[in-house]
């Protein structure tokens, strides 16, 4: 069954040709937080090539700490974020939540990244953590 998700209001809708993610995991940056507004957001990393979109995405462009773009996708009408895009890889990291709901309540996050980010609060490990991306 192939991964898909919508935002809030439903006018933008994905699909993944795949049954499940590459990786799921805790991402701790500070823009994620920003973006998510919480302590971390929880992605799952496709194929840029297996994701198609429908809908009004408005997409922002930032700049990661390596310099290299990132494009935060978001629903132009209700403001829900949907991914976040390193232009330099070949992945984009969905936001789990805008998964439809059976299928991210089968999510199994095993990955914590950009821990060196990670609020100080937050002092147990979620899984596997890696102080930025995994090396």
């Amino acid at each position: 069954m192939p991964l898909s998700g919508h935002c809030l209001c439903k006018a933008v809708t994905y699909t993944v040709d795949m049954d499940a993610p590459l990786l799921t995991g805790y991402d701790h940056c500070d823009d994620c937080q920003r973006q998510s507004g919480s302590t971390y957001s929880l992605v799952c990393v496709v194929p840029k090539d297996k994701l198609k979109t429908e809908g009004p995405i408005k997409k922002w462009k930032g700049t990661a700490d390596s310099g290299n773009t990132v494009w935060r996708w978001f629903c132009s009408e209700c403001g829900s974020p949907i991914a976040h895009e390193p232009e330099a890889a070949p992945i984009i990291a969905l936001k789990g939540g805008s998964l439809d709901s059976e299928i991210k309540k089968g999510l199994k996050p095993d990955t914590e990244i950009w821990t060196v980010s990670k609020l100080p609060f937050c002092t147990e490990n979620l899984a596997h953590p890696f102080e930025h991306m995994p090396q």
